[in-house]
């Protein structure tokens, strides 16, 4: 595994089979993704004061004996309310090869859902970096923002991603491979990334996003396909090419892209610049290699926004620049594509809520 870049799938499988990721239950196919693995939830969560990291020197362990209010045995499902902090172990640990680095973020689902999801390590510094070498249990740190949810054991919140090496792709390739095969539908946008913009003229209709409703029923993370939208969200309409961006107000917005991952690629999303207004997008989130990819059946795929408007209202404006993503190399080809030889939900995506939710496209 000298190449640089993303792991795929077979060589997250022999991480594996090396012992270098190990779990207290064998860990399953359904698991491995083209170039992630997904993460369980153990048997326990603790309720804890505050959100907080180990900090150099200290383990998780030692600081839940600091910051610790109660432990929740989540056998059977149990509720994890909004607006609270808690920290769950997971089922998997690392002992990664040194030059080896590791990334986590949300599930796309788990983000949809405005579920803040992070990973702690020992000895960590940093949410969701897991440093050079890192050798130690991984523990999730979960704050429902909207929702309150049930969690068991199990489930798969959040995913983690093995890098080998420099791994970021320059402007320069980026607009090499644009011209190769085409990575976004229209102009690109290159700086630091590919940038990408809001949707607010939709092709028909003038269902634009849905805003999340401040007092709500829980959400079972269990059941899909399940839940009447309408119980959730306040679906938003413009007629106006903008929308006013309430402060606290989380949104589910879609890019006025397509968005192509090719099979040599993976890719991050990271929040655009404060400089642009007061608001966010959301979470950054993991696009696996054939996202968009027409061969993998994603023709048209647009990425999904989760946004969060801070102090102050915020006009949001048709086509303003909100995110970027990031492209990264692939260390090998996967075995499977996101979409082809998986299962994925969200692949072709428009407009679209968790998986959750009764279909709303």
């Amino acid at each position: 595994m000298q190449t640089p870049g993303v792991l795929a799938d077979h060589q997250i499988r022999a991480l594996i089979a090396a012992e270098h990721i190990s779990a207290t239950a064998p860990i399953t196919d359904a698991q491995i993704q083209p170039a992630s693995l997904d993460l369980r939830l153990g048997s326990t969560a603790y309720r804890v004061r505050a959100s907080f990291l180990a900090g150099s020197n200290r383990r998780v362990q030692d600081r839940l004996a600091d910051f610790q209010m109660h432990a929740i045995d989540l056998d059977g499902g149990a509720v994890l309310e909004k607006g609270c902090v808690y920290v769950v172990p997971l089922m998997e640990s690392l002992s990664l090869p040194q030059g080896m680095t590791a990334a986590a973020s949300a599930k796309s689902s788990i983000g949809r859902l405005d579920l803040l999801t992070r990973i702690i390590t020992d000895q960590g510094v940093e949410f969701d970096r897991v440093p050079a070498g890192y050798t130690g249990p991984l523990y999730v740190e979960i704050c429902p923002r909207s929702f309150s949810v049930v969690a068991q054991p199990g489930q798969m919140l959040n995913q983690i991603i093995f890098r080998q090496g420099k791994t970021i792709m320059s402007d320069d390739d980026l607009r090499r491979l644009h011209a190769q095969t085409p990575i976004v539908s229209g102009d690109p946008v290159i700086s630091d990334g590919l940038g990408f913009s809001v949707d607010l003229r939709p092709a028909s209709g003038n269902l634009v996003g849905y805003r999340a409703k401040p007092h709500t029923g829980v959400v079972d993370l269990s059941k899909l396909d399940h839940y009447a939208p309408d119980e959730f969200w306040e679906p938003v309409h413009t007629n106006d090419g903008w929308i006013i961006l309430d402060p606290g107000a989380f949104y589910i917005l879609v890019s006025r892209e397509s968005i192509i991952i090719p099979p040599l690629q993976a890719a991050e999303m990271a929040p655009y610049l404060a400089m642009v207004g007061e608001f966010r997008v959301h979470y950054a989130g993991f696009f696996d290699p054939g996202f968009g990819y027409a061969e993998a059946g994603g023709s048209g795929s647009r990425g999904v926004l989760e946004v969060r408007c801070h102090e102050a209202p915020f006009v949001l404006e048709h086509g303003q620049v909100v995110g970027r993503l990031v492209y990264e190399h692939m260390a090998a080809m996967p075995d499977a594509l996101y979409g082809r030889e998986i299962k994925s939900n969200y692949q072709g995506q428009g407009l679209k809520l968790s998986k959750h939710f009764k279909s709303n496209a």
